[in-house]
């Protein structure tokens, strides 16, 4: 049998039979209890020519625009529009450092003006180790607010010079932007395919015109689970199901997108992206009966996944897990309680992702030892040839039991104690 007739045969399967047993076991909650998800990101890809690229942005803009109306008319909030670049190096062309920093000054003041959030694209293996490549990304990164990410591991291996690369990186922001909260906008990023909607470690290198949606959905699948009564295989069934709904209703949405602007949809990341009301630390407690971390949070962890992943329309990105420490109150809780920690995340991430995701550090944490925790997380990556990030932000003048005070200014995100490094 073809793969995606069979996949298609297995969606109608649990959407005809599986629910109706589901609600028959009284193992799904009410309607009126679920929270729909958030659109996250209507995030487009636009190749850009230095020489029109305001023309390209407002285009880009425009058809995002469109989008979002078109979501919020299907009964969607959406919470943010997203331009990502093809990689930044292929169109600074020979400008100096001070004059490509100027060029990406004006790009930042498009994004406030038009309200959408950039993203200049990776500095990738080939340029990693050219220092001036890699003091320009610094220095966009410490003076704007576009997000970029480092390429530290593909298809041919870790790179370690890219890895070094990238904590020094991450040392300069630290101690060139106000409190350091501009890492936030930075990840080392390994194995990552290209057009994901999600910040920071979104990527493109192709003809553009296309774009992508990420949703928030830590709390429709805090309130999916309730009705699985901590049955772990109730749990994968109920949610595939839920999740199988949504994103029939989010696709059918972004075809017509499609095809009333043009635009080629490219697909849906599924991953659960939390918020301050949206934990999906609180979701992971509500299935096993206990804090995020105890006995049974990794296999939560590969629950959610699975359940992602068996969605029939078509998936893209990380299509994973994310649990960022410092965007959901529960897991900031639960790092600051020593639950859980750095090593706990990378085995999490065998069976999800999407790594080490806004992970509080002290500030004095060297760049030798950021370089060995962006490895190990490289590491993993490559040995499962999956999509892992590492965003690490240490804070300036802090130190292990201080607690941190970052505003990153996209929303008020908490904050938690440091924790001693291993």
């Amino acid at each position: 049998m073809h793969p995606f007739l069979y996949i298609r045969i297995r969606s109608l399967f649990r959407l005809l039979v599986i629910g109706p047993l589901l609600i028959g076991c009284g193992l799904t909650p009410a309607v009126a209890s679920e929270r729909k998800p958030r659109i996250r990101t209507i995030t487009a890809f636009v190749r850009i020519d230095s020489s029109q690229y305001r023309q390209q942005i407002e285009e880009a803009v425009t058809v995002l625009r469109q989008g979002k109306a078109a979501f919020e008319k299907g009964g969607y909030e959406v919470q943010t529009i997203r331009i990502t670049t093809q990689p930044f190096t292929q169109y600074v062309g020979g400008r100096s450092t001070a004059e490509a920093l100027n060029f990406f000054k004006s790009l930042d003041e498009m994004s406030k003006t038009d309200s959408f959030l950039l993203n200049i694209g990776p500095l990738t293996l080939a340029d990693a180790s050219d220092a001036t490549k890699v003091e320009l990304l610094s220095q966009v990164l410490a003076q704007t607010r576009a997000n970029a990410s480092l390429v530290v591991a593909d298809e041919d291996g870790v790179r370690w010079s890219a890895i070094r690369s990238a904590a020094q990186v991450i040392k300069y922001v630290e101690n060139h932007s106000p409190n350091g909260t501009n890492n936030f906008d930075f990840a080392a990023v390994a194995m990552v395919p290209p057009n994901v909607p999600f910040f920071p470690a979104s990527n493109h290198n192709g003809k553009g015109h296309e774009f992508s949606v990420g949703w928030e959905a830590g709390a429709f699948v805090a309130d999916v689970l309730v009705g699985a009564n901590r049955d772990m295989q109730a749990a994968r069934e109920l949610l595939s199901w839920k999740l199988e709904e949504q994103a029939r209703a989010v696709d059918a949405i972004a075809k017509q997108v499609e095809k009333d602007s043009g635009w080629s949809y490219m697909g849906l990341d599924p991953t659960p992206a939390p918020n301050m009301d949206s934990s999906i630390g609180a979701a992971i407690e509500t299935l096993i009966g206990a804090k995020f971390g105890s006995s049974g949070t990794l296999s939560a962890a590969a629950i959610i996944t699975e359940a992602e992943r068996s969605i029939s329309v078509r998936r893209i990105g990380y299509s994973g897990l994310m649990l960022p420490v410092l965007e959901d109150p529960v897991l900031s809780e639960r790092w600051s309680e020593g639950t859980f920690d750095l090593d706990s995340l990378l085995a999490y991430s065998a069976v999800c992702g999407t790594g080490l995701d806004a992970i509080p550090l002290p500030g004095d944490v060297s760049q030798e030892r950021l370089g060995r925790i962006i490895g190990d997380m490289a590491s993993l990556a490559f040995k499962w040839h999956k999509p892992l990030t590492a965003r690490l932000i240490p804070a300036p003048g802090k130190k292990a039991g201080d607690r941190t005070d970052f505003d990153f200014g996209v929303a008020k995100f908490p904050n938690t104690t440091l924790k001693p490094l291993r």
